[in-house]
């Protein structure tokens, strides 16, 4: 924990074709947090829309951010253009040089692999996409939350609350990442357990690894360039999305 004489700059990452619960999960809890100043940071200072059509605004452009202290990157169809924007990959890694926390929420993570930041770290993104992140140099970890140093990343969308929750103890102790929690009133209660792959109707599965096939087939092809860039070997990773609790 992190005294509250220490004052936080928490910056999040804001693009076009983000998943907005991505961003606006973890904004309900580090916003809360209690010495802290945060911001939303764009490549521009132009509204952008999530991969849904909510329209959303930064608070100022990349160059204009301050040395963070923790660095929040979402994910979201539109991470594929990142991946290879060399302009958002160096912020990410000069913020990086100085960052208590680097936090990576779903397909956020696949922006920090590109960025490098990745290599022999453990790590967690959408389960449709897990199997990209060894293209990374990124050690697979199929867990909702997974902390490598000073690395968290969070599994898909709604683990970011979750992902967001563990950073503020490491922040701001417990009782402040608690008080947070009971003030959003955050204990879910789904009415039915289909949030996982192991957990669905195999129908559904079927449904949503349809829906995901275009995309993650794209960041495939694109995270193959990156691991090129990177010196990744990639000729080893298997082609498609492996079988549900092979990654």
């Amino acid at each position: 924990m992190i005294s509250q004489d220490n004052h936080l700059q928490i910056g999040s990452l804001l693009f076009e074709g983000l998943d907005q619960i991505d961003l606006t999960g973890p904004f309900e809890v580090f916003s809360r947090l209690p010495g802290s100043t945060y911001r939303v940071f764009g490549k521009t200072n132009t509204p952008v829309r999530d991969l849904r059509g909510l329209r959303l605004m930064p608070d100022a452009v990349l160059s204009e951010a301050p040395q963070l202290d923790l660095l929040h990157v979402p994910g979201g169809f539109g991470q594929e253009a990142l991946m290879e924007d060399q302009d958002v990959l160096a912020w990410i890694r000069d913020q990086a040089a100085g960052l208590r926390c680097l936090f990576s929420v779903c397909t956020g993570a696949l922006i920090c692999g590109a960025a490098g930041l990745l290599k022999g770290r453990r790590a967690t993104t959408h389960w449709a996409s897990m199997h990209l992140l060894p293209f990374f140099g990124a050690i697979p970890v199929d867990e909702r939350v997974v902390v490598d140093g000073n690395i968290v990343c969070a599994a898909g969308v709604t683990a970011g609350i979750d992902g967001a929750l563990r950073v503020a103890v490491d922040l701001r102790g417990t009782e402040v990442a608690q008080a947070i929690q009971l003030a959003l009133a955050y204990a879910p209660e789904p009415p039915f357990s289909s949030g996982t792959p192991q957990t669905a109707p195999p129908a559904v599965l079927e449904r949503v690894q349809g829906s995901y096939q275009a995309v993650t087939a794209q960041r495939e092809r694109t995270a193959r360039r990156v691991a090129k860039r990177l010196g990744i070997d990639s000729s080893r990773q298997p082609t498609g999305t492996p079988p549900i609790g092979a990654a």
